[in-house]
């Protein structure tokens, strides 16, 4: 059987957090728990002195928790993860790890994400 994940492109990411309300809903975390995360990175001043200093980084990169199970249960009849069905910016995709990888190298920012398994 095929191993599953996401692959996340954070350069797209706009912060919104709808991933992670509907990770709590599908799964009824309480308040404090998450299945996945959006976190900051940012801003910060890139050293760029051609640009006249007001060049800035600041990624918001969503992070599936050691809660997350990719939905086992949507997946089972066939539906995606609710991160990746709810995602607005369209930055998560879910498949196998393998078709995955193969399009984790075609662009930076870009993170493949897979449940640990047992």
């Amino acid at each position: 059987m095929a191993d599953y994940g996401l692959l996340i492109d954070y350069e797209l990411c706009s912060g919104c957090q709808t991933c992670e309300v509907a990770c709590k809903q599908e799964h009824g975390f309480p308040v404090g728990k998450w299945g996945i995360r959006v976190l900051d990175d940012g801003p910060w001043q890139k050293d760029d002195s051609g640009e006249g200093g007001n060049c800035f980084n600041w990624n918001k990169i969503p992070i599936p928790t050691d809660l997350c199970d990719l939905c086992a249960d949507r997946v089972a009849v066939g539906r995606e993860p609710a991160c990746v069905h709810h995602c607005q910016a369209f930055v998560m995709k879910f498949g196998t790890v393998e078709e995955l990888a193969k399009e984790l190298v075609t662009k930076p920012k870009q993170v493949l994400w897979f449940p640990k398994k047992g």
